[in-house]
């Protein structure tokens, strides 16, 4: 019906049909070319589907994982909690409804205790991860600290030459990692002439407008976001800022972004299977959203940082990872519901009593670590509002309910 408000329901990908037929019905198909799988509700089918719209490069698996133990909880589902802000309780089950869920699994001491797919979404599937991205190229980063060869008070122009006229050139690496970086640049998803529009569209994840004389790769658009203000003050979520971090690594190891996630994690870490990044038109990896991946394969990530690194990563690095960045440079502002919260080593912490950290993209991606209840959770979604403000006041407490519930 037209005007219509589609919900998490009447959303559903396989009840709108889409790209079903041979070949699907015109009213049916998604085309890169309209830039359709960046919209809703078309985005509840091709967020699981990317790599028919982009370009991708492959992370390989060594073939050497298997799944995790099942032991299956439904009752789970029927967890209550208040929603940030509500005055009544509403259902695990409702939440992943509200919040667009495409897939959902939790691990409680190693063991997989609840398990939901929706729409296209299933095990198999590499859904696209978007910044939950972030922290797949900060982890690698801090393990290269921890080897001694990054140096986090070094400036970043002494790694990168090419960025030395930009607003990262006077920026250390440790600025970058936290996201501390003062730069001329906007992260507002509603606004096309942002900063993030100029930087999708040198990435080119969505048709370029006609007559487009910006940068055509990622490496060149970094080199022309000039500085604003003073380093080190304050947290600013910017994304460009992990791809010059993964440019800082491509550079010192001398390999591919998509060989050095498979050789420092995906192998040794026994993933179930490849994963593949997104690229721009010359091959540069999109670091800071790129990954699309299996849902088990992000909670294996999580678990390994939750049992520090489990000898892959150095338990070192884990642990300075885990000690998040500094609150007092958090915008309260910004983020009204998460108190206290910081940014660190391209992971969100919430500095709470269970040591909660986590992996976050737009639309929904989490990866949420709870130590003290040792539990895992990891989420794909394709909620129609990008930012996590829409869906946190959900998400947070519903994974701290679940925490209890498994505790006790």
């Amino acid at each position: 019906m037209a005007g219509e408000v589609l919900d998490g329901v009447t959303s559903d990908p396989v009840t709108m049909g889409w790209m079903v037929g041979a070949p699907p019905p015109p009213e049916k198909r998604i085309l890169a070319a309209r830039a359709d799988h960046m919209r809703f509700p078309m985005i509840r089918w091709s967020y699981s589907n990317m790599r028919s719209f982009v370009a991708s490069a492959n992370v390989a698996a060594g073939g050497t994982g298997t799944p995790y133990p099942r032991a299956l909880r439904p009752e789970l589902a029927e967890v209550r909690f208040t929603p940030i802000g509500a005055d009544e309780a509403m259902s695990i089950e409702e939440a992943l409804i509200r919040n667009f869920t495409d897939g959902i699994l939790v691990l409680h001491k190693g063991t997989v205790v609840f398990e939901r797919w929706f729409g296209v979404t299933g095990p198999l599937t590499r859904h696209i991860a978007f910044s939950v991205t972030k922290s797949f190229v900060g982890t690698p980063l801090e393990m290269l600290v921890g080897e001694g060869r990054v140096d986090l008070a070094a400036r970043v122009d002494e790694v990168i030459p090419e960025l030395a006229s930009s607003g990262f050139g006077s920026a250390t690496i440790a600025q970058v990692l936290h996201m501390t970086t003062a730069l001329d640049y906007s992260e507002d998803y509603t606004d096309p002439n942002s900063g993030i529009g100029a930087y999708s569209a040198a990435l080119g994840l969505t048709p370029r407008p006609a007559g487009y004389g910006g940068a055509r790769n990622l490496w060149n658009y970094l080199t022309t976001v000039p500085g604003a203000g003073v380093h080190g003050e304050k947290f600013t979520y910017r994304t460009p800022n992990t791809d010059v971090l993964a440019w800082i690594i491509t550079r010192i190891e001398g390999k591919p972004l998509p060989r050095i996630l498979s050789e420092r994690l995906w192998q040794p870490l026994g993933m179930l299977g490849d994963a593949y990044l997104i690229v721009d038109e010359i091959g540069t990896p999109f670091a800071g959203g790129g990954l699309n991946l299996r849902l088990e394969d992000l909670l294996r990530f999580g678990e390994s940082m939750r049992l520090g690194g489990l000898g892959v990563i150095p338990e070192a690095d884990v642990a300075r990872i885990r000690t998040g960045g500094n609150p007092a440079h958090f915008p309260k502002a910004t983020y009204p519901d998460l108190p206290g919260w910081s940014y660190g080593s391209q992971w969100w912490h919430a500095h709470d009593n269970h040591g909660c950290f986590t992996a976050r993209g737009i639309h929904g991606q989490t990866l949420w670590i709870d130590p003290v209840a040792e539990m895992v959770v990891a989420r794909f979604a394709s909620h129609p509002i990008a930012t996590s403000l829409a869906n946190d006041p959900h998400s947070v407490p519903a994974w701290g309910a679940l925490a209890q519930a498994l505790m006790a």
